[in-house]
């Protein structure tokens, strides 16, 4: 079946995280994925976290069906075939600071003229412009300055970071989006490129609902709240008779009136004062006490099963043993058998989204190191002894 982006050739010259999780989508969903490493080291994602064989686990999930070339980019050779390669592309994606590919003569002026219908993806931490261009940013340092490191934590206590690089992966995915909007922009004005500018803080504070509205109308500074949803009523974490907790979401209008009738308030629910949500948020402990009392007399699984009778969203917290065991995640091809290059078998996850007719694939592994070097180098035109030469010159 054939994927919907096949027949895009992608260029990905960044590393670790957000501009390869922005290439793994792209190879997923059909793209011919060229990733562009470092000799000798790579991807200093190949190291990062966990290690099989000498390399990160990690490298299955966010490098699988990519080619792996070799590539010194601040050597002449290297930024020649740099060069070739864009020409053959349409699609570019850097993660270094501003200013980098420039200074190795791959800035956007001169790579449009080579190639007027790339589409250049330029993630980092603070965008290709404004006072800040030139500092390093890393995905942790976006979360801060975006906004949600201020909200994550409980009241009073040290702000603390997500346990995944956020950031990272939600500038990604601006990236992506940005990609396909270029592309549909190429196909309606006679093959046009665009620069793509993503910035890891900006595609943080994007995620942050009302936060400057709230501050610029009212004056409020929204602080963190621990479990809660601050101004959305009932949603918490509650704590069951054997100390696990239940999430539950009972914040819709008549969600929240099954909830009383379930849990035996229906002195809340059929109290006017609390028939929408700014009128429960006046009296959210009152609400989130009765609900404690509720759940601290019942175990977590019997919690679940009755609020599901009732139809009213709730889960338990998963760890990542709940989530490898869990039949909904196989059920939606989330959970993928896979093998490391020993033959080692992992599961990784799944590809989403989920398209009915062009739906996304794993074709291949994450490659090793420059597997793809001579194949790519070959197909233009650089003989066998040139890449010799070049290999023994640290250049591929």
């Amino acid at each position: 079946m054939k994927r919907p982006l096949e027949g895009i050739r992608v260029l990905e010259m960044g590393q670790l995280i957000a501009g390869p999780f922005a290439g793994k989508m792209l190879a997923e969903f059909g793209a011919d994925v060229i990733k562009i490493e470092p000799p000798g080291t790579g991807d200093p994602l190949r190291k990062w976290r966990l290690l099989h064989e000498g390399t990160s686990v990690w490298w299955a999930v966010q490098s699988r069906n990519k080619k792996s070339v070799t590539l010194d980019l601040r050597s002449t050779e290297g930024q020649d075939v740099a060069r070739q390669l864009i020409a053959q592309s349409d699609v570019l994606i850097e993660n270094f600071r501003p200013g980098t590919l420039e200074g190795w003569n791959l800035g956007w002026d001169e790579l449009q003229q080579i190639n007027p219908g790339l589409i250049m993806l330029r993630v980092s931490g603070y965008g290709q412009s404004g006072p800040y261009r030139d500092r390093p940013g890393f995905g942790v340092v976006a979360e801060a300055m975006g906004g949600l490191r201020h909200l994550t934590g409980e009241p009073g206590r040290t702000p603390v970071r997500v346990g995944v690089s956020l950031g990272d992966s939600l500038s990604a995915l601006h990236g992506v989006i940005g990609i396909l909007l270029a592309l549909r922009h190429r196909e309606q004005q006679d093959g046009q490129g665009q620069v793509v500018d993503v910035a890891l803080y900006e595609s943080v504070f994007n995620m942050m609902e009302s936060l400057l509205p709230e501050y610029s109308a009212f004056g409020v500074v929204r602080e963190s709240a621990g479990s809660s949803l601050p101004g959305i009523a009932p949603t918490n974490a509650y704590q069951c008779r054997d100390g696990k907790y239940a999430l539950i979401a009972g914040n819709g209008d008549s969600i929240f009136l099954r909830l009383m009738e379930l849990i035996g308030r229906s002195d809340l629910g059929d109290d006017p004062a609390l028939a929408q949500n700014d009128g429960r948020v006046k009296h959210v402990e009152r609400i989130d006490t009765a609900i404690g009392e509720w759940t601290a007399q019942r175990s977590l699984e019997d919690v679940l099963a009755a609020l599901t009778e009732m139809r009213i969203p709730a889960g338990r917290i998963y760890d990542v043993a709940d989530i490898a065991a869990d039949p909904h995640y196989k059920a939606r091809g989330m959970i993928v058998d896979a093998q490391l290059p020993d033959g080692t078998p992992i599961q990784v996850p799944g590809i989403v989204p989920k398209l009915s007719a062009t739906p996304g694939a794993i074709v291949h592994a994450a490659p090793a190191l420059g597997d793809h070097t001579d194949e790519v180098l070959g197909d233009l035109g650089i003989d066998a002894d040139t890449r010799a030469a070049w290999r023994a010159r640290s250049v591929i």
